[in-house]
């Protein structure tokens, strides 16, 4: 599914995606294209990116070939989903130690685009964290490797 989803293959490509979508919640997924989860989660987001083209754009990024954004964001699990608005990177209170990104594939079409709903309204009223509307028993859990002190 992921050859339906434009691909970003370097730091050059990604900030200027960053910094030219605009009035739309920009989709970052960081992963690979062969890891099976990813493969899930990009079937989702190539399914919903069209219904969603007037809120959201959809992108992905190959960890491997964007290190410096893989360790910017702090990507150790994959697949990793990172939302801007406008340039700004948006968080997500996913109830979770991290709101930076979403870790793991959704488990619906409707949790993905209920999120991207969300985020888009809160970013046009000017808000830089929203809260998930996604039952928190569809989020994945993992445990942090590191707690900051």
């Amino acid at each position: 599914m992921s050859l339906f989803l434009p691909k970003l293959s370097n730091k050059k490509e990604i900030d200027a995606v960053i910094k030219t979508v605009a009035e739309k919640v920009l989709v970052l997924r960081f992963g690979r294209d062969d890891d099976a989860v990813c493969m899930q989660l990009d079937e989702i987001l190539s399914k919903t990116s069209h219904d969603l083209s007037n809120m959201a754009a959809v992108y992905l990024v190959d960890v491997d070939k964007a290190p410096i954004y893989t360790r910017y964001f702090d990507i150790s699990f994959i697949p990793s989903t990172v939302f801007f608005f406008n340039g700004q990177h948006m968080k997500v209170d996913y109830g979770s130690p991290d709101h930076t990104k979403f870790v793991g594939s959704f488990k619906t079409k409707q949790d993905f685009m209920d999120l991207i709903e969300v985020i888009y309204r809160g970013a046009m009223r000017g808000k830089l964290i929203v809260q998930s509307p996604i039952d928190p028993r569809n989020i994945p859990k993992y445990n942090l490797l590191y707690h900051g002190i």
